[in-house]
């Protein structure tokens, strides 16, 4: 279930009439628990309470009801209960029909209200569904409920009305859900004159039939698209008459509703009997965004950025330094001044703003700060000089542009309302200013700069002598053209290989040549890049981490530094919301500036790190790029890749087949080698191929079983690419061999996320590989001991790209670019002895494979003797590197970049 659907189902259960024995049980429903659940917990086989008439439900709650009046004491009994503490509840919940209390029992918060309000506080609840709260929705049900409710009546009118449906007209639709928003926020704040107005006159004036409710909708939109003293001559009727003129485009153009059935009208009336003064802009606009979208409506109430998670974007941006400005100007009137205009002429920029959350969070946060200016500067009731227009976006679709634009409305009047005063905010709200600073297009093939103009910064001094102004001058002004800009945001991630044709085109024509290698959001960095090089502006932006791993980096980074540096970022984390089923894709930000004199921060979790220079692998170091190597850096022996048939799997045989084919001709025994990749590596399981070479190619296709199947792959390949038909004149040997006849070291080409270690192993002569996976040949233990480190590791995770959920491990990018410090006789017989011991280790576990041994990050509680052996094995790499073990991942690639830096530079002396 999502939040919308817990809302409904908790609402639903607090209007019913209340029942002792079934609450328990009829909450636990409501948040999800399937039937089978609840059976269980009924007949007592799961439930694990110590309270007569209680239920516990393990790791989640201990529900109790109660006579009248002791809710106080259930509450105690059931936090002092040795069951709660054992069971690990979560939370616990005691309530009488009137009062209801409950406890989160690892952050100590409470909820404590009248029965019947159960319903607002169901978000302290969601992770009984397995949802994760943030504040932000925890604090806010009204938003979930709104989200919901709008939802439903959006659904019934599509219903209602087929024809709006339609591509032509869901723009149309869109836009009458946007008005209907607009009402209902302005008769909750006064913005209408008269309590509830909109929904009362919809009520009064409309046929409870509905057959005329899109009439009266009409009318009233139409009135307030029309000044007043013109309405006489328009006609609009009495009723209508009460609405003030709001303009601003909202109402401007067609009044066409679509029609109502009487259940959407009872949505309609049942939307505006919510108290709308808590709309929360930051993520509402997020969560309505969903309603409109055929797709997303599945997530309805998990469809919002954090706000914490926008502030990573914009403190380091921007607001940091503002706030330290004000610190720095105390009380100073000049200094506060100058800040104050400063900020006036700040332009925030969102190219993919989607609903608006970082404009709408940038726009409050400025607020805050120059609401606290005026208070140290004795002018609280002061008007702001920050305009809306100021906070600029580019969104692909109509309905969150619009929505963005409305959410920015509602944030600076309850904005005003806050630092100025309800009569003062109302003032000046309408009518609506009708610039449109939201537009919708595709930013990739817009010009930037036509939609947030570059300015100039310069100053004007009033004072009585232009040559003579005292040092402590009270009103030094910025001139109107005066500005800086912050491009922020969180563009669309799609990856590499996810792109469509169309957005192939658009990274085309930003000027990346090779789009097909880059994550789409490197286009808006690029884009990003060239409109800072004509304007004062700084970016940071949401992406993939990806773009700071493997090839990726040597595509876009040169690029980026031509023109800027890395001004602040954040090692990969998780973006994600609030829905458990959405565990968010790894992200990073990185903020860059055309100052290369400006101070630099690295975000790595909790800590934050000043530094020099900031690398494009998101680590403390110089700008380098990591270019793949057709042979090692070091003094290490050659890894390859293994070989590649392309016989459409005709010389490739699974173990059944190649058990078939020896029974059915012993002879062709000899033509046939053990043969695996990454997978066979580590699960264990074996597959053959097929080994033919030139000089015995006669006498192998004189076996009858073997001649089939050399026939079968020529034709394949006389019917393949071009390689393959090449290939076609040798059907009996693989298209591409790199294979050696002696003993090897095996190394999986992907490392999986579960898997702390690169996998590899040592193998025996007369395995083949195949091209997805690599080999070292001869007995190089030493080689083995470096590849299978933390070390290593890192070094792979950082520059390699990622493929899924793990990372595409490679010789020429990963293995030929590791750096490692010359080895003495010692360092190796050191190395040689650890694996050794890892070896060993994994042979007592036998027959574990890799995948078991590695795989359940359990290795230290199942498998402790090769726990002990890595942990050898880490021991004696890194003090090679430094003498000591490295203290953390951030301190290894130090090291790491450092050392790649001195000898690629050495070598190219």
């Amino acid at each position: 279930m999502n939040p919308v659907e817990i809302d409904d189902a908790v609402s639903t259960l607090a209007q019913q009439p209340f029942d002792a024995g079934e609450f328990p049980f009829e909450f636990l429903r409501a948040f999800g628990n399937p039937e089978t659940t609840i059976k269980r917990l009924r007949s007592g086989s799961t439930n694990q309470s110590d309270i007569a008439g209680a239920v516990l439900q393990r790791s989640n709650i201990h529900i109790a009801t109660c006579p009248a009046g002791e809710v106080d004491a259930m509450l105690k009994a059931l936090r002092t209960s040795p069951k709660t503490a054992s069971a690990k509840a979560r939370f616990i919940l005691a309530t009488d029909g009137e009062a209801f209390q409950a406890e989160d029992m690892t952050s100590g918060e409470t909820v404590a209200c009248a029965y019947p309000q159960f319903p607002d506080h169901f978000g302290f609840f969601l992770p009984l569904a397995g949802i994760t709260t943030v504040p932000q929705v925890r604090e806010s049900s009204f938003d979930i409920k709104a989200t919901g409710r709008l939802n439903r009546l959006y659904v019934q009118l599509l219903t209602d009305n087929p024809e709006w449906r339609t591509v032509e007209r869901r723009a149309d639709m869109n836009h009458f859900m946007a008005r209907l928003i607009f009402c209902f926020f302005a008769e909750d704040t006064d913005i209408f004159v008269g309590e509830g107005l909109f929904t009362r006159t919809i009520e009064q004036m409309s046929a409870r039939d509905a057959s005329d409710t899109h009439v009266i909708l009409s009318e009233v939109f139409r009135a307030m698209d029309t000044k007043l003293r013109d309405r006489e001559a328009a006609g609009v009727p009495r009723y209508a008459n009460q609405f003030p003129y709001v303009n601003g485009q909202l109402f401007s153009g067609s009044t066409e509703t679509p029609r109502f059935s009487k259940i959407a009208r009872s949505y309609l009336l049942h939307i505006g009997g919510l108290n709308w003064r808590k709309i929360n802009p930051d993520i509402f606009g997020s969560m309505i965004q969903a309603v409109a979208d055929d797709e997303e409506r599945g997530a309805l109430g998990m469809h919002y950025t954090s706000v914490p998670n926008i502030l990573k974007v914009l403190n380091p941006l921007f607001l940091d330094d503002l706030r330290g400005k004000l610190e720095e100007a105390g009380d100073n009137g000049r200094k506060l001044l100058n800040l104050r205009n400063r900020m006036a002429r700040i332009r925030v920029f969102d190219p993919a703003c989607g609903s608006g959350n970082f404009l709408v969070i940038a726009y409050k946060e400025m607020r805050a700060i120059e609401a606290e200016i005026n208070r140290r500067r004795g002018e609280p009731d002061r008007r702001s000089d920050i305009p809306l227009t100021n906070f600029r976006g580019i969104e692909l679709r109509d309905f969150p542009a619009e929505i963005a634009r409305l959410a920015l409305i509602i944030a600076e009047y309850q904005a005003d309302v806050l630092y100025r005063g309800q009569q003062e905010a109302l003032a000046e709200f309408l009518p609506l200013d009708s610039q449109n600073w939201i537009i919708c297009g595709n930013a990739l093939r817009l010009d930037w700069l036509s939609i947030c103009p570059s300015t100039g910064t310069g100053v004007k001094i009033r004072a009585n002598d232009l040559f003579e102004t005292p040092l402590d001058q009270s009103e030094i002004d910025f001139s109107n053209t005066g500005g800086e800009t912050y491009i922020c945001g969180n563009p669309p991630y799609l990856g590499a290989k996810k792109k469509s044709v169309d957005q192939v085109d658009d990274m085309d024509r930003v000027g990346l040549g090779k789009a097909k290698l880059l994550d789409y959001v490197a286009a808006f960095v690029v884009k990003g890049i060239d409109y800072m090089e004509r304007t004062n502006a700084d970016m940071a932006l949401v992406s993939t981490s990806s773009i700071c791993q493997g090839e990726q980096v040597a595509l876009l980074w040169p690029r980026v530094f031509k023109s800027a540096v890395i001004k602040f970022a954040y090692r990969p984390f998780r973006w994600a919301n609030s829905a458990s089923r959405n565990a968010g894709v790894w992200c990073t930000i990185v903020g860059v500036s055309k100052d290369s004199a400006c101070s630099r921060l690295l975000f790595d979790g909790d800590i934050r790190r000043e530094c020099q220079q900031i690398s494009p692998y998101l680590i403390p170091g110089s700008e380098v790029i990591v270019s793949p190597r057709s042979k090692a850096l070091s003094n290490i022996h050659p890894m390859t890749m293994g070989s590649n048939p392309v016989d459409g799997k005709r010389l490739i045989l699974e173990a059944d087949d190649y058990r078939s084919l020896v029974r059915e001709s012993s002879a062709s025994q000899p033509f046939l080698k053990s043969y695996g990749g990454t997978q066979e590596l580590l699960s264990g399981e074996r597959r053959f191929c097929i080994w033919i070479n030139d000089d015995h190619a006669n006498e192998a296709q004189e076996i009858p079983a073997l001649h089939a199947i050399i026939e079968d792959c020529r034709e394949y390949r006389q019917g393949a690419g071009r390689d393959a038909k090449k290939a076609a004149k040798r059907p009996y040997a693989f298209c591409y061999s790199t294979y050696q006849d002696s003993p090897f070291l095996y190394v999986g080409n992907t490392i999986g996320s579960d898997i702390d270690f690169v996998p590899a192993s040592l193998k025996e002569r007369g395995h083949v590989i195949s091209h997805a996976a690599f080999a070292v040949y001869g007995v190089r233990l030493a080689e083995f001991s470096l590849i299978v480190s933390t070390l290593h590791r890192v070094w792979a995770e950082t520059i390699a790209g990622k493929l899924g959920n793990g990372i595409r491990y490679g010789n020429t990018v990963v293995y030929n670019t590791f750096p490692v410090p010359l080895l003495t006789s010692e360092n190796r017989n050191q190395l040689e002895r650890c694996a050794i011991d890892i070896m060993l280790a994994r042979e007592k576990y036998f027959p574990a494979n890799i995948n078991e041994l590695y795989g359940a990050k359990r290795m230290e509680f199942d498998f402790p003797e090769l726990y002990d052996a890595h942990k050898r094995n880490d021991e004696v790499v890194e003090r090679i590197y430094i003498g000591r073990r490295f203290r953390n991942d951030t301190e290894r690639l130090e090291k790491l970049f450092d050392l790649y830096t001195k000898m690629t530079t050495k070598k190219a002396a």
